[in-house]
């Protein structure tokens, strides 16, 4: 997510007429809240340094491989960075604001009072790497073409109450809403501008279905320089980069060239890592953490782990089921898989106590559902109350607990009684359904490192009369497959803002539960799911947002979904000692954003 000119002071509120629309706020940025941190003429972020220094060469990984140079189609996938290294929104988020973006390409913002329409006013210095002016034509291409059906499904999601996009000028564009959404002027701001020129030329989405591999031209602070398909990608710095010395870039991006090498899985990258492969890694496995980086070239100070504080919405990792399976479509039998993993045995003997229990869709934030709803919450739950399973209402969300004297066993006797309940009996050894169909799935897994997550979850399963199976497949596989909903069950994270808004509908709603490349994996279709993601998407205050974010949460919980697994509110990195650091960390990231935050010590140390 991370993506010379003097940024202009912010306009006064004033009124005015554009196409009938009273404006009621312009500036150098925009917030859902109206609060911005960074007052006109600020000269750079505060988790920017200004003792930054450009230079260098940076080696990354990245699982698997890539096989296309456009970021924003369905079919195929593009390499690392792509999107962020070489493509720019009209506006950046701030990474220590909850919700505030200020203008990039964009260099002043104008809201309308009915806030059903706002106008871009684009930057003079603004342009593409090929040195052509980013103009009004270019963003009206980027949000149609990424409406439209040759872009990824989620974008239309996305983007749905952004009606149009119209040209006022050679400098300034309106889009215009459909409904009044608060949420809807950070997302216009965060379309990531494409050259029209560029594409026309190209073609955006072949229509032969070959996946072009032709570098495209962006705005963003670097270009691509070199690639070896599926291999590695390198890009370089953009010498004339427009916004070198803009506020929301000066000190970020700093090294001249990225490289991202590939490898196989994650357990390969690490001892390519530990070789001195590669500069960076973020560590998402407990094993790897605690005892594969030990010693050797970290003892001796050449490499570094370190855990990085956040405050980000850890949102929900879970075993998520396919309720287009027939074994899946009663919430008895989903409650039945959950009830399954044994949480506290697979925290200290496989993670070594790492991680804390999921017990939310909006884990590590005040948006997560606690205790039995009132106020708010319970208004927009009530006229539900007869669809919804009583548990809503009297119990708080709380995943199962494992006794630590009886074990699995407790919780193992409860699933078989939801599965007798459920219809499911023991015949022959094996669970079996009123017509004699066993109960057999498979798990497809993206990563190797996580069988051994699920080999006692499996075995947990056999007790029941389960055949649960796991496997391991190609990345590219994996992400077709999972495109097509062409699976039983996977590993999948629901990642979440801490302003969540018209991701929802992508995730939960039931119009987008049959559309391939849809997020709504598990495949839900519940117009109580849908009401509350409405609830969300148009909410007009913080207290209606935080409400909605609540009640959707106790309406997810218990549909049994998916299983829940477990978060940080830190990032394991691992990196070698060759980078200097900002004094100060933002607080909303990701690692590669943190990374690009981060410059190279000189001389650097020999790889």
């Amino acid at each position: 997510m991370p993506r010379s000119v003097p940024f202009l002071s912010v306009l006064l509120v004033f009124l005015f007429s554009v196409c009938s629309s009273s404006i009621s706020h312009a500036g150098h940025g925009i917030s859902i809240d109206g609060n911005l941190k960074y007052a006109p003429g600020f000269k750079q972020f505060d988790y920017a340094s200004p003792q930054a220094e450009k230079g260098g060469a940076l080696v990354l990984h990245d699982l698997g491989s890539f096989d296309k140079m456009n970021p924003f189609t369905l079919k195929g996938t593009p390499p690392m960075g792509l999107d962020s290294f070489v493509f720019e929104p009209l506006a950046v988020a701030s990474l220590d604001e909850p919700f505030a973006e200020y203008g990039l390409i964009a260099k002043d913002i104008e809201v309308a009072k009915d806030k059903l329409s706002m106008v871009f006013t684009l930057n003079e210095a603004a342009c593409f790497s090929d040195g052509s002016p980013i103009t009004p034509v270019d963003v009206k291409y980027s949000l149609d073409i990424l409406k439209s059906d040759q872009a990824h499904p989620s974008y239309a999601y996305y983007y749905h109450d952004i009606v149009k996009a119209e040209i006022l000028d050679s400098r300034r564009v309106r889009f215009v809403f459909a409904k009044a959404n608060r949420e809807l002027p950070m997302i216009a701001a965060q379309i990531p501008i494409m050259s029209a020129r560029f594409y026309a030329t190209q073609g955006f989405a072949p229509e032969d279905g070959k996946l072009a591999m032709t570098p495209p031209i962006g705005s963003g602070p670097y270009m691509v320089a070199d690639v070896q398909q599926g291999k590695s990608i390198t890009y370089k710095r953009n010498p004339k980069y427009w916004a070198i010395n803009h506020p929301v870039r000066k000190g970020l991006f700093n090294f001249d060239t990225i490289t991202s090498n590939y490898y196989k899985d994650q357990i390969v990258a690490v001892e390519a890592f530990k070789a001195g492969e590669f500069d960076f890694m973020p560590v998402n496995i407990a094993k790897q953490w605690a005892r594969d980086m030990e010693g050797g070239r970290f003892a001796d100070g050449t490499l570094i782990k370190k855990l990085f504080p956040h405050k980000n919405n850890a949102g929900m990792q879970g075993f998520l089921m396919n309720t287009r399976r027939p074994i899946f479509k009663d919430a008895r039998v989903r409650q039945a898989m959950g009830l399954a993993l044994d949480f506290e045995w697979t925290n200290k003997s496989l993670f070594f106590d790492q991680y804390t229990r999921s017990n939310s869709f909006f884990s590590n934030s005040l948006l997560a559902a606690t205790g039995v709803p009132e106020g708010l919450e319970l208004k927009y739950l009530e006229p539900f109350r007869e669809q919804l399973p009583a548990d809503v209402f009297r119990t708080p969300p709380t995943p199962p607990v494992t006794p630590e004297k009886e074990g699995a066993r407790v919780n193992l006797r409860k699933a078989g009684e939801l599965l007798r309940d459920a219809g499911w009996t023991i015949q022959d050894g094996v669970l079996k359904d009123k017509g004699g169909n066993p109960f057999t799935f498979e798990i497809l897994l993206v990563s190797q490192s996580f069988e051994r997550v699920m080999a006692p979850y499996v075995s947990n399963l056999k007790k029941l009369g389960i055949r649960a199976e796991y496997r391991t497949i190609d990345p590219a596989l994996y992400t077709d497959r999972e495109q097509k909903f062409d699976f039983d069950m996977i590993v999948h994270v629901y990642g979440q803002s801490l302003s969540p808004g018209n991701e929802q509908r992508n995730f939960w709603h039931s119009t987008v539960a049959d559309i391939p490349g849809a997020k709504n994996l598990a495949g839900v279709k519940d117009p109580v799911v849908d009401a509350m993601v409405e609830k969300i998407i148009y909410a007009h205050t913080q207290e209606e947002l935080t409400a909605a974010c609540k009640a959707l949460d106790r309406v997810l919980w218990y549909g049994y979904y998916l299983v829940p697994n477990w978060y940080m509110n830190g990032y394991r990195l691992a990196y070698r000692n060759i980078f200097q650091q900002p004094e100060t960390l933002p607080l909303y990231y990701d690692p590669v954003q943190l990374l690009m935050s981060w410059w190279l010590k000189a001389p650097a140390p020999a790889r």
